[in-house]
């Protein structure tokens, strides 16, 4: 009879771990598996186990493909089934393409005669998964904001990043989830990095990735008025809920998407969108809507001397601007209060209410 050992952590099964299994097996006539103990895990990788080891120990003798579990006690690092493999003495030991602990295994494997075997990547059967993303995915928010920004746009792509210079935004309701998206696509509301959160991924390396900047993501996860420091990465300068602007907020949709991706080298006038930012931190550190409006306005002037066309005006409307990299998506309009708001939705087709939104 000859038998196959494998070894990992297993700590959250998925059909990827049952494929290896299956593929180790069929190298055999008998497969034992054994995984790290709970202090194991804790002594090499800082984290307890999703489930008791004996809860684990029975899911895994409970698959057809494995004939034997180990539960490791063993302290050194990458070896914790030593004691168990010489116990056991398999005839062969199976590791994937990716083992860090390959020349220690090898000399393992020599001391018992057994066979190292690297089991090459085949095909996945499903789309993969790892156990760190099946976490991530248990605990990403089952409901997000989206983002207006008042100004510093551009300010936080690495490339055109200021030091000493500020990006102003702030995250709103109505929230967005994987089945209800109350807005439209493509808006230039963040909704990328909304969607990397509601799917358990940090989106700012992507967005960077993309060419643009993190703010997206950066306030959807943080929620609040937000003012950031501009830099490579989010800095955050100091956040408040936004109350002051409840009831002065609206977007006012375009009628045609956003793409910032392809906007992202025109030419803009970059010192006046520091400034602009200067002026709207003003307003957002003093809960002043007048000095923010100041900033918006101001920023607003960079979008049209970049090409931009020019927003309805909106009675009652302190300032408005383009959300985003502009040309298309949502415009924000920011209102002296309910009152005209709710005489600007009365009265203007495509123009939706939106509220700051912080989460506790």
């Amino acid at each position: 009879m000859k038998k196959v050992f494998v070894s990992g952590c297993y700590d959250i099964l998925h059909a990827g771990h049952l494929q290896f299994f299956e593929e180790a097996r069929a190298l055999g006539d008998y497969l034992i598996v054994s995984f790290a103990s709970a202090e194991v895990l804790w002594h090499h990788k800082r984290r307890k186990p999703s489930i008791p080891d004996d809860h684990k120990r029975a899911l895994l003798q409970g698959l057809r493909m494995i004939d034997e579990v180990v539960v490791t006690q063993g302290q050194r690092e990458g070896l914790d089934f030593e004691d168990d493999f010489l116990r056991l003495r398999p005839d062969i030991l199976i590791v994937t393409e990716d083992d860090k602990y390959g020349q220690v295994k090898r000399e393992l494997c020599a001391r018992v005669g057994a066979e190292y075997t690297v089991l090459p990547k085949t095909p996945p059967q499903f789309a993969p998964v790892s156990t760190s993303s099946i976490v991530r995915w248990v605990q990403a928010p089952t409901e997000a904001p989206l983002r207006v920004d008042f100004a510093g746009g551009w300010l936080d792509v690495p490339r055109f990043s200021r030091p000493g210079e500020f990006i102003v935004n702030c995250s709103i309701s109505p929230l967005v989830s994987l089945r209800e998206w109350p807005y439209e696509k493509q808006a230039g509301l963040g909704g990328s990095g909304a969607w990397a959160l509601l799917n358990g991924r940090d989106g700012v390396d992507s967005e960077i990735d993309l060419g643009v900047g993190w703010q997206d993501p950066a306030v959807i996860r943080e929620t609040g008025l937000c003012v950031w420091r501009s830099g490579v990465t989010p800095v955050l300068d100091f956040k408040r809920n936004g109350d002051f602007l409840t009831g002065c907020m609206a977007v006012l949709w375009t009628g045609s998407s956003h793409d910032t991706p392809g906007v992202v080298n025109h030419p803009r006038d970059y010192d006046r969108i520091a400034a602009s930012a200067r002026l709207a931190r003003d307003g957002a550190l003093h809960a002043d809507p007048l000095r923010l409006a100041e900033g918006i306005a101001d920023y607003h002037q960079t979008q049209l001397a970049e090409g931009m066309d020019a927003l309805p005006t909106l009675a009652g409307a302190l300032a408005h601007k383009y959300c985003g990299g502009g040309y298309g998506g949502y415009a924000l309009y920011l209102f002296g209060g309910p009152q005209e708001r709710d005489r600007a939705l009365a009265t203007t087709a495509d123009l939706r209410a939106v509220e700051p939104f912080c989460r506790v």
